[in-house]
């Protein structure tokens, strides 16, 4: 997997103005905060019913990675695995695996490269277009429920926050593998 960090993301808005201690009883009351707030996200009970709203139900439900790979699929008319992995920042294992899913059920293509045999092209299919179109509209529904909580200034905010947050998981994530990769070297 080529690099880590979220080429979306302006660095001017990655700086760290204040270093955070967690034996500040403010700065540790903050962490319980945000680490509450991330778990509601990923596992509260809400989750279950708007992955069932997002992706479906039953046989023809999709999982997060698969919509995540029609996410990418939907941006270009093909992609070659390694391009795929790399937009999906996985492995390229992890993307073939999800590509062999969305094959099965018709919302993806794999075919030969005309310029080289030895390489797949992946496509999603008509199916799988408006699979994602039929998720997008769903999610941009839950969006705009979302964002209308939030006034114009806040709506920035969060913006900015969310995209620092997926930063800096990504510079961790980025400083353990160097530690582990230097541990076993």
């Amino acid at each position: 997997m080529k690099g880590r960090f979220h080429r979306q993301y302006p660095t001017n808005l990655m700086a760290n103005p204040r270093p955070f201690d967690l034996e500040d009883q403010s700065h540790r009351d903050l962490a319980l905060r945000v680490g509450h707030a991330w778990r509601e996200i990923r596992r509260g009970a809400s989750m279950s019913s708007l992955a069932d709203y997002f992706f479906g139900v039953g046989d023809d439900a999709l999982e997060s990675g698969q919509m995540d790979t029609l996410d990418v699929l939907v941006q270009q008319d093909g992609w070659r695995m390694g391009d795929l992995a790399d937009a999906l920042r996985v492995d390229p294992s992890t993307a073939t695996r999800a590509v062999q899913r969305l094959e099965r059920i018709g919302l993806a293509s794999r075919t030969p490269s005309r310029d080289d045999k030895r390489v797949v092209i992946v496509s999603a299919t008509d199916a799988g277009r408006t699979r994602h179109a039929e998720a997008s509209a769903r999610r941009q529904e839950a969006m705009r429920f979302i964002m209308n909580s939030f006034d114009t200034h806040e709506r920035e905010q969060l913006a900015v926050c969310f995209e620092k947050f997926v930063h800096a998981l990504d510079e961790f994530v980025t400083e353990l593998d160097e530690s582990r990769a230097a541990k076993i070297g």
